[in-house]
């Protein structure tokens, strides 16, 4: 939030008031990227899904909803949330998006309460890939952080 103080036509008035002052949220044009299907899969729209988590405004109820707004997260270039939602003892100090991978579709494999496993589809030069991982995840402080992952080589 934004505060200003009141001023008056000499200058600043001797008792200046803070008033609130909120920036205009920008109207969202009709078949925006928030309006398309969500690249996690889910069949809802990206901003009622993994959008709602990339913008803070709800954190995720399980282990599988945060893996899928991190597949998201990859998918759309938003390292901030990726950042966010590892845990620190093994986030690393860089996330450097690979500029030539575009990843085109999640498949959940299965999930328990704390770990999912999936597939991840990719293309990279042209050429098709899938990323086999099981990751793991913890609560931290009421919310889920992805912890690590063991990569099936394939």
């Amino acid at each position: 939030m934004d505060l200003r103080l009141e001023g008056t036509a000499g200058g600043m008035s001797p008792r200046p008031r803070l008033e609130p002052v909120t920036p205009p949220t920008p109207p969202t044009p009709p078949g925006s990227a928030l309006q398309r299907p969500c690249p996690c899969g889910s069949g809802e729209t990206y901003d009622a899904c993994c959008g709602r988590l990339h913008r803070g405004a709800a954190p995720a109820a399980t282990a599988e909803e945060l893996m899928r707004s991190r597949y998201s997260a990859y998918a759309v270039g938003d390292l901030d949330h990726l950042f966010r939602t590892w845990h620190p003892r093994t986030r690393p100090a860089d996330l450097t998006p690979d500029p030539g991978l575009r990843w085109t579709g999640l498949t959940v494999v299965d999930a328990g309460e704390d770990w999912v496993e999936f597939v991840a589809a990719y293309e990279r030069g042209g050429r098709a890939g899938e990323l086999r991982e099981r990751s793991r995840f913890e609560q931290r402080a009421g919310r889920w952080v992805y912890v690590d992952g063991e990569v099936d080589p394939g």
